[in-house]
């Protein structure tokens, strides 16, 4: 850990009893440092990143059927993009099973909401990243009244047991919830609008959702308050600095891979003579 961290960011970042009212989407919980330096550690903790990953991967190739499992969830322009291509962009991608999940599609709404996402979880070995997830369906269900509460309520309670059978199976869970403010969303909305290159990213929806965002507000403290569990706890990035943000949950990965205490896998062949046989090829 850095000099600049004061604690782990699993310990500066947990949610247990926090409330977003509370929350400076600004702050740097558990880091001192400034932008210039974090800027420059993230290089160094991605190379740490990659090498626990590359162990990860290896011991997956030999038939560990552990795996670690990044969810991301945020409002638009939050930064989970950002996530994944700076982040996660920095390892092995041989290495990576990614899944983004935006509206069901028909074929989805047909069947459980856990359906679709049973089906992106990460292989043993992997480092899998869910850009939103399953907890869309008690957030933006909830927000636009999409199904009923006696429908979106249970589901609390199924993704807590969901997620106890995951970690049961050997799966690591780093849930982390990034927050921006709404003027800082605004800011990155309005970027999106004056350079070409960003327009692919924006869209108008984006602005309707503002509106929302009380009701956001208040499905996001649900989350948190009745899904962090021992066994799954959430992590709260205040997003508004894309550095800490970066910064931060490469720390979070690097946690929660050290913790699984991972050593390269031994040779399942005998290495003198795979040596001779090599010389005299």
């Amino acid at each position: 850990m850095s000099k600049h961290w004061t604690v782990p960011a699993m310990e500066a970042l947990k949610a247990d009893g926090l409330r977003i009212a509370d929350l400076n989407p600004s702050a740097t919980p558990g880091f001192t440092g400034d932008k210039k330096y974090a800027q420059g550690l993230l290089v160094e903790r991605c190379g740490v990143l990659s090498d626990l990953q590359e162990k990860l991967y290896a011991n997956g190739r030999s038939g560990d059927k552990r795996s670690v499992l990044l969810v991301l969830q945020g409002m638009d322009t939050a930064g989970k993009g950002g996530i994944v291509r700076h982040v996660i962009g920095s390892v092995d991608p041989q290495g990576v099973d990614h899944a983004a999940f935006g509206v069901p599609t028909p074929e989805e709404k047909r069947h459980h909401f856990l359906w679709r996402i049973r089906k992106a979880l990460p292989r043993g070995g992997q480092l899998g990243v869910f850009d939103r997830s399953h907890y869309e369906d008690v957030l933006v269900v909830r927000v636009h009244d999409l199904v009923p509460r006696s429908e979106w309520e249970p589901r609390y309670d199924e993704i807590n047991h969901f997620e106890r059978e995951l970690v049961d199976e050997g799966v690591t869970l780093v849930k982390v919830a990034m927050f921006v403010s709404l003027d800082e969303q605004k800011a990155r909305l309005r970027e999106r609008l004056e350079r070409p290159d960003k327009y692919w990213k924006f869209n108008p929806a984006d602005i309707d959702e503002r509106a929302y965002w009380p009701a956001y507000q208040e499905a996001y403290q649900a989350m948190l308050s009745r899904t962090s569990t021992a066994h799954a706890p959430w992590y709260v990035v205040p997003a508004d600095r894309k550095w800490f943000s970066r910064l931060t949950i490469t720390e979070l990965l690097i946690e929660a891979l050290e913790r699984l205490n991972l050593d390269w896998p031994p040779a399942s062949f005998d290495i003198p003579e795979q040596l001779r046989r090599l010389e005299n090829a």
